[in-house]
């Protein structure tokens, strides 16, 4: 089974994901741009259940797409964007790829939000592409 790691810049928030991701792809909404500093966010989801994570961790909420509120976790010391969801609450989550610490591990395969996407961002070709949110 494949071992995942990473975390923040300073490593004090820190996360161990086993086996892998159910998808990776390039989000282009708004809110990913803002909280990236980019024209997009890479991700990684996987379920609750696969991962561990330790540390603390400062929460940011944003209302989400299909209603309620987006949760992005990042580390309170260095400000490292680490992953999405409230853990021990939510059944997923989404790591940030950035955080990785062998990038080697992030293979994108899906864009979301390309309605939104900068004219200035190029996109990897073969990915499948969504408008907004698949399904």
């Amino acid at each position: 089974m494949t071992t995942i790691t990473g975390g923040c810049l300073c490593g004090q928030l820190r996360y161990e994901a086993r086996g892998a991701p159910d998808g990776m792809g390039f989000c282009y909404c708004a809110d990913c741009r803002k909280a990236s500093g980019s024209g997009f966010i890479p991700f990684m989801g996987f379920a609750a259940s696969a991962l561990t994570i330790t540390g603390r961790m400062h929460q940011f909420h944003s209302p989400a797409m299909r209603g309620g509120s987006a949760t992005r976790n990042s580390c309170p010391e260095c400000g490292g964007l680490v992953f999405g969801g409230i853990h021990g609450v939510h059944d997923s989550h989404t790591i940030y790829a950035g955080s990785l610490d062998d990038p080697a591990h992030f293979t994108p395969t899906l864009a979301i939000f390309v309605r939104d996407k900068p004219h200035w961002v190029a996109m990897p070709e073969g990915l499948t592409v969504f408008e907004t949110m698949p399904g």
